[in-house]
Order: structure tokens, then C-alpha cells, then sequence
């Protein structure tokens, strides 16, 4: 169910219409090998071959699935330190990738930035980092350097619902704004934050509503339905495109598994939610 925060949906977003079997194949594909993928990680961080933390992204494919098939091989995506499947969706590598998560030299930056800090230029992977929020007013940098370039590129830039409490939340989609940057920020609400459920650090209840605070549009969709979330971005990364501005896409998704693969948790769930 798609819709505005703050009302209907935007003009555009409801006469996307249909897609095809060749996209719905596509998007299919893709969460596929993000959900085999993380399995893949999670099972090695348990054996021990994983050299840092691993935060997986089990139960939110439909998300990187959804918004990296609007995107072109130009455009830019600005990841999370849970962005494994940004860059696989983005069309990174899984060799590289998994090889960058092992801490080895044929990883994508030789092992050195492991899996919370993957980069890959060149397939537009721009920035991938554990300081939650920071890649937000990156974002908007990157998209006034589109415009100064004059391109029509895009920024897809992913964060989750703790990241929309903090200050780079705030300046960085008021400096967008501004600028008319061609950046489409996307919320991952997987309702926790680390440990903390986003009903007890948040006191609206979309996130997307905050959209109206700096004269952008906010829309909110079921981050479990691929289909939705395809097409609030194909309406999003096409204003963007034609000079229209940032967009927040509020995906309301769930995060399956603990904040990290060591983390059971269950501590802060409580069992009638862990049983559902």
C-alpha cells in the first residue's frame, strides 16, 4: 500500500501500472541471491571467518531489490554499515564483495573496509559506513555535484529509522532541498534501532512525515512488497532526474534477525513478537 504522509499519493505514482514478468523476474532474482548471500555471511561470521562484525539484512530485500532497479549504471548509491545487499542489488561483484567481507586482499578494496565500508565506483557504490546518518548529508553533496555537472544521474541513499533522529538527518535533507539535489532518500524502518524499537525513539508514527519540515515530498510504503517499493522509486528517481528534487521513501520493512549476527535478539523482544 502506497501512499503520501501527509495525504494521496503523488501525482504519477498511480499510473505506473503493472510490471512486467521480465522486471518482476528481475527484482525476483535479485532478492534471491541477497537472501542466499546473507546466509552465506551469517554462516561464516559463525565459524569465525568473518573478521569484524556482520550485520545482515535478512527479511529487508525487498527494499535494495526495489529501489537499485530504478537506478541506471551512473547513479550513485550511499550505503549503510547493514548494506551488503545495496551493493549486490547495485550489481557489485559477489566475489569481490564476499572477499572484501573476508578481509582479503582480492576483496574490493583489499580487504580493508570489510563489510560495514564496501566501495565500488565502478558500478556507482559510492560510500558505505558504520557512522550511522553520515552518508545523508553526503548524499546531498554528491547530488549538487551532479548539478554542477550538469548530468541527469541520481543518488539513491539508504538509512534506517535510527538514523532519522540525529542531526545529519535534518541538515542533510534541508541541504538537498535547497539545492534540488537529484537524491532519493530512502528509510529502511525495520522498527529497531540496534536494540531500541523505533516506538520508543520516535514520537510520529511515519517517519516520511517529516518530509513536509524542509517542501519535499514523503511517501510511505510496505517495505516488504517489491512491487510498491519499485514503484514509489521509479516516481521518486524520475522527479529526481528531471530537476524536481529529493524525495524520502519511508519502507516500512522488519528486521528478521539481531542487530548483528552475534546478536540473538531476543532480549529486547518479547516472545509473543519472536513467535510471530
Amino acid at each position: 500500500m502506497l501512499a503520501l504522509a501527509e495525504g494521496n499519493p503523488p501525482s504519477g505514482v498511480e499510473g505506473l501500472g503493472g510490471l512486467d514478468k521480465a522486471t518482476l523476474m528481475r527484482l525476483y532474482r535479485t532478492m534471491l541471491t541477497i537472501r542466499r548471500f546473507e546466509e552465506s555471511i551469517a554462516d561464516l561470521y559463525r565459524r569465525g571467518l568473518v573478521p569484524s562484525s556482520a550485520h545482515v539484512y535478512i527479511g529487508q530485500e525487498a527494499v535494495a531489490a526495489g529501489v537499485c532497479a530504478c537506478l541506471r549504471p551512473d547513479d550513485y548509491v550511499l550505503s549503510t554499515h547493514r548494506g551488503h545487499a545495496h551493493s549486490i542489488a547495485k550489481g557489485v561483484p559477489l566475489d569481490r564483495l564476499a572477499a572484501e567481507i573476508l578481509g582479503r586482499a582480492t576483496g574490493l578494496n583489499r580487504g580493508r573496509g570489510g563489510s560495514m565500508r564496501p566501495c565500488c565506483p565502478e558500478v556507482g557504490v559510492l560510500y558505505s559506513c558504520p557512522i550511522v546518518g553520515s552518508n545523508i548529508p553526503i548524499a546531498a553533496g554528491v547530488g549538487l555535484a551532479i548539478k554542477l555537472r550538469g548530468t541527469d544521474q541520481v543518488v539513491a541513499c539508504f538509512f534506517g529509522d535510527g538514523a532519522s533522529n540525529i542531526g545529519d538527518f535534518h541538515e542533510g535533507l534541508n541541504l538537498a532541498a535547497i539545492w534540488k539535489a537529484p537524491v532519493v532518500y530512502v528509510c529502511e524502518n525495520n522498527q529497531y534501532a540496534i536494540s531500541v524499537p523505533v516506538w520508543r525513539s520516535t514520537s510520529i508514527r511515519d517517519i516520511a512525515t517529516r518530509a513536509v519540515s524542509y517542501g519535499i515530498p514523503g511517501v510511505v510504503v510496505d517495505g516488504n512488497d517489491v512491487v510498491a517499493v519499485y514503484k514509489a522509486a521509479s516516481w521518486a528517481v524520475g522527479r529526481a532526474r528531471r530537476g524536481e528534487g529529493p524525495s524520502l521513501i519511508e519502507c516500512k520493512t522488519y528486521r528478521w534477525l539481531g542487530h548483528h549476527v552475534g546478536d540473538p535478539g531476543t532480549a529486547y523482544r518479547t516472545r509473543e513478537e519472536v513467535e510471530a
